[in-house]
């Protein structure tokens, strides 16, 4: 096989999963917290027309990106509000805002369905991109997947570097304990939320404005899901999270491929196949037979949990502060 056939694959594998990055990262930090925002679906359907909205009327994409993170964290507001105040289950109220954001997408994207608009520009790295084979992989995309990258370092680095990485990780854990030692639980919950959907709708305008350009109706297909599902194949972790969201664009990749090959297969079948992977995928993780299976000897326990990764023990539960 032609080795630049391979460079410009793994290259455009690494483009298309940023939006997928951003979106399993910022549900990793709000769920490391203890709160589980399942509107990721409609958040990025809405930030993505969103962001195309306004970089179509001002041809500004700043104002763009910005317009859709704001977007996503107002829809978390409302998640975090409802679940850490009003004390409501996390699962009704994402679940809710799923189809609201959906439906408001479709309605206020009508205007601009099938519209030729801005994009994010190509920005090669001078020097690097000359570095034999990675060059053309990491180093000749745009500004939105270098982001992307090293969203993922920086994410890893705050979470188990850093002191407030630490708190994050004990407010998630055991708030109770954390609280004990100074944590304010609730507004650290709050915030990790809000921030982890900015991150989500800056997904969705890099959807719309990079990976599939416009606007149309059920833009995003289902990602959302698939961040969701991605952040417990990856185990809570952001570098693994990273892996599983470009092991689901290798997978969009092979199956296009496929789809040239096999020209008298249905189209759909292809372009659903990474996703019924990716369930196939979490099923394989989060087998019980497979967890007593590996639990025969304490050194294949620690791996296989290493792998598989467990959830923060608070997720999902509300904390009382006295």
């Amino acid at each position: 096989m032609d080795t630049t056939f391979i460079i410009l694959t793994f290259a455009s594998v690494l483009a298309e999963s940023a939006p997928l990055v951003f979106a399993v990262i910022g549900e990793t930090l709000s769920e490391k917290s203890g709160v589980t925002n399942l509107s990721l679906d409609g958040t990025i359907l809405l930030s993505a027309m969103v962001g195309f909205a306004v970089a179509f009327t001002t041809d500004n994409l700043y104002l763009a990106f910005f317009a859709a993170m704001i977007v996503g964290a107002l829809v978390a507001s409302i998640v975090a509000f409802s679940s850490i105040i009003l004390k409501l289950d996390q699962i009704a109220v994402g679940f809710i805002l799923t189809l609201l954001c959906g439906d408001l997408s479709t309605f206020f994207g009508n205007p601009y369905v099938r519209k030729p608009g801005p994009a994010v520009p190509h920005l090669a790295i001078p020097g690097l991109v000359e570095i034999p084979v990675l060059g053309k992989i990491f180093f000749d995309q745009n500004v939105v997947v270098y982001l992307s990258v090293l969203l993922i370092f920086a994410a890893w680095w705050w979470m188990y570097k850093t002191q407030p990485g630490l708190k994050l990780q004990g407010i998630g854990e055991r708030p109770a304990a954390a609280f004990a030692r100074g944590a304010n639980v609730n507004a650290q919950r709050f915030l990790y939320t809000l921030i982890g959907g900015a991150l989500v709708g800056f997904g969705g305008a890099t959807y719309s404005l990079f990976v599939k350009l416009g606007w149309s109706y059920h833009h995003t297909f289902g990602i959302g899901w698939i961040a969701l599902a991605i952040v417990i194949f990856g185990g809570w972790h952001p570098i693994r999270g990273a892996i599983g969201a470009y092991i689901f664009g290798g997978l969009q990749s092979v199956s296009s491929f496929a789809q040239s090959a096999f020209a008298n297969v249905p189209t759909q079948v292809f372009q659903t196949a990474p996703f019924a992977l990716m369930i196939l995928a979490l099923l394989f993780v989060s087998n019980e037979a497979l967890d007593r299976f590996f639990s025969g000897s304490p050194w294949s326990r620690r791996v296989w949990q290493s792998l598989r990764g467990t959830p923060p023990g608070a997720l999902g539960t509300t904390f009382e502060q006295e």
